[in-house]
């Protein structure tokens, strides 16, 4: 079946979404790695990574698919999108955990976890982008976080149940805060996301030190309180640093040809949304209008949306 074919199907979120714009940041992929750190945080959440997946063989492969997801969720035909909802929710369904400290079972798709995984990379992706200097006023902020709310759908939680604007995303964490705790299975698996296994013999080139540096600045975009766990410091000083690189960053990669970096399913994303729903008269890009930008900007903008995301 060619799933999700519409000509003019721009999506669950089309051109006009804040999170179309916010995942068009050529930086966001770092925020995959922020939020894999606060997720260890959760000693279940963290246990049912280990004990269902192949992580620690296949690291790369992990993030990949996560890529691919939310590529095709944010950018992806309806058809599509709901398909990788539904293609997740059937994995999770399957899969159980013993807690470790309890000796509890527990079904990895319960609430609780669920909800977990999805605020922090939600919030990573926020975080992260806002920092590298994307600049969304709290409107636009606020409008981020309740679209996002599709993906709770997709992922099998109640869209009611995820907060729905920065003041509900710091109360949500200030709530979870008690029960985080960076453990010796937390400590380890960091350790190891700082030197894991390179495909393709890249563990022998400079690719090994240089992730090494990516692994140190995953940790410095972290919230004060998260670094404070895994035993680093919480200075504002660390803060600064963090959000100065990550637009030094931002400024770098944006700098690369669009034609280079665009992805496909951004293209194509693109491509449908500029036939307009029903008249065919384009509502996508560059007519539709940012705070801000001008159309030019605008178009190296999302021109980086699948830089990262649908590339693969």
């Amino acid at each position: 079946m060619n799933v999700g074919r519409r000509d003019n199907d721009a999506g669950l979120f089309g051109p006009e979404s804040v999170s179309w714009r916010l995942h068009a940041e050529p930086i966001l992929w770092l925020a995959g790695l922020r939020a894999l750190l606060l997720q260890m945080l959760l000693p279940r959440a963290l246990a049912g990574v280990l004990q269902n997946s192949n992580f620690r063989d296949d690291p790369w492969g992990r993030l990949l698919r996560t890529a691919r997801f939310y590529g095709e969720v944010v950018y992806g035909p309806t058809a599509r999108a709901e398909a990788a909802g539904d293609r997740i929710r059937k994995i999770h369904s399957r899969m159980t955990g013993v807690d470790p400290a309890t000796g509890e079972h527990f079904r990895v798709d319960d609430p609780d976890l669920l909800r977990w995984v999805y605020v922090t990379a939600t919030e990573s992706f926020c975080s992260t982008a806002q920092r590298a200097g994307l600049g969304l006023p709290a409107a636009d902020i606020d409008r981020y976080y309740d679209e996002q709310r599709v993906v709770a759908r997709l992922v099998g939680l109640d869209p009611d149940t995820v907060p729905a604007s920065a003041t509900a995303m710091r109360d949500y964490y200030a709530g979870m805060r008690p029960l985080l705790a960076a453990g010796a299975d937390a400590r380890a698996t960091a350790r190891f996301l700082a030197l894991p296994r390179f495909p393709w013999g890249l563990g022998y080139t400079p690719v090994r030190p240089m992730w090494i540096g990516v692994a140190a600045y995953g940790f410095s975009l972290l919230p004060p309180w998260a670094r404070r766990l895994y035993g680093l410091p919480g200075l504002p000083t660390t803060d600064l640093t963090a959000t100065l690189t990550a637009r030094t960053l931002r400024s770098m990669v944006r700098a690369l040809p669009t034609k280079v970096l665009e992805g496909p399913l951004y293209r194509a994303a693109r491509e449908r949304a500029s036939r307009g729903p029903d008249t065919g008269r384009p509502v996508g890009h560059p007519e539709y209008r940012r705070q801000g930008d001008d159309a030019e900007h605008q178009h190296r903008r999302h021109g980086s949306g699948h830089r990262r995301t649908s590339s693969i």
